[in-house]
């Protein structure tokens, strides 16, 4: 049973611009205490939602709680229990980062300069900058400024850790060191990882939810959410000019190039001939599934198949 007390409800919330999108569309989730995978591609409506629940933004209507706090009409209370590292953060390039992190540990509230210098250092040390503390800022790297951001993030053990699109940008050593950083975090607190990128949840998240047009398309637990499409994914290389009357045929998952072909992702519930293989599902097959809306269908075969055995 997950520990619904320190778990972050969101019910009904729909926000819509003043140019008429409507970013998000009567969302509910669940999120519990530990790593959470938003999972969408850009424009998706992640951001808007991050916004909200960092209590940038208020939704058009909706509930909003973390734990008993409610985040919509609590703003002061849940920004003492939050972190929050935006998609875009600026940092003082010449300020180094030990004073840039002191200097967001008074506007937390550490005024104790001998706390202050214990937190800061802790917080340096965990993200890997102590040995770089007197480097300014404007000579950080990518990977670097990104695991600042989670050291001001994490002023203050916050309850609730929003990150969005971390990984963006990085080069892969960084993003491996980054996503290191935040497997750790994951262990007392809600920490929502918001990306377009598959493998970041695939590696870090339990649980996710995938978002498209400001609609939920799926919340499940990760491992869970691979084992419904077990014995049901299929795998071919075909020349390009194929592709058409594959998808005539069969419920395509994806499609890609490599190395001058095209390789297809199939579902289906018995062999489909024609050279196809099967394959070990993988979260990549889940999202293209639930964009395509063949996850959903899936899911009710299953149901259909369990009810009628």
């Amino acid at each position: 049973m997950e520990n619904l007390h320190e778990s972050l409800l969101i019910r009904n919330v729909s926000k819509t611009y003043a140019n008429g999108v409507h970013a998000l569309s009567n969302i509910s989730l669940t999120i519990p205490p530990g790593m959470y995978g938003l999972l969408g591609p850009n424009g998706a409506g992640k951001s808007t939602l991050m916004r909200t629940l960092a209590t940038l933004q208020e939704p058009d209507q909706g509930e909003i709680f973390l734990g008993s706090l409610d985040v919509v009409n609590q703003k002061e209370e849940v920004r003492q229990t939050l972190g929050y590292l935006p998609q875009e953060f600026g940092v003082y390039p010449k300020a180094t980062a030990e004073e840039l992190l002191d200097y967001f540990a008074v506007l937390k509230g550490i005024t104790h300069r001998a706390a202050r210098r214990e937190v800061t250092e802790a917080l340096l040390r965990q993200t890997n900058l102590w040995d770089k503390r007197k480097q300014k800022l404007g000579g950080y790297s990518g990977g670097m400024r990104q695991r600042f951001g989670v050291a001001v993030a994490l002023l203050g053990n916050p309850k609730l850790l929003i990150v969005d699109e971390p990984t963006a940008g990085l080069d892969p050593a960084e993003r491996v060191r980054f996503l290191n950083l935040l497997s750790e975090l994951g262990e007392n607190s809600v920490v929502i990882l918001s990306t377009h990128i598959v493998e970041d949840v695939s590696e870090l998240c339990t649980h996710l939810a995938i978002i498209n047009k400001g609609q939920i398309l799926l919340e499940a637990q990760t491992q869970q959410a691979v084992g419904a499409l077990q014995g049901k994914v299929w795998r071919t290389l075909i020349e390009k000019n194929k592709l058409s009357a594959i998808e005539q045929e069969h419920q395509v998952i994806s499609a890609k190039l490599l190395g001058g072909r095209t390789l297809v992702h199939v579902y289906s519930h018995i062999n489909p001939g024609n050279g196809f293989e099967q394959v070990a599902p993988d979260l990549e097959d889940v999202y293209f599934s639930a964009m395509t809306g063949n996850y959903a269908q899936t899911c009710q075969q299953q149901k259909s198949e369990e009810v009628a055995s």
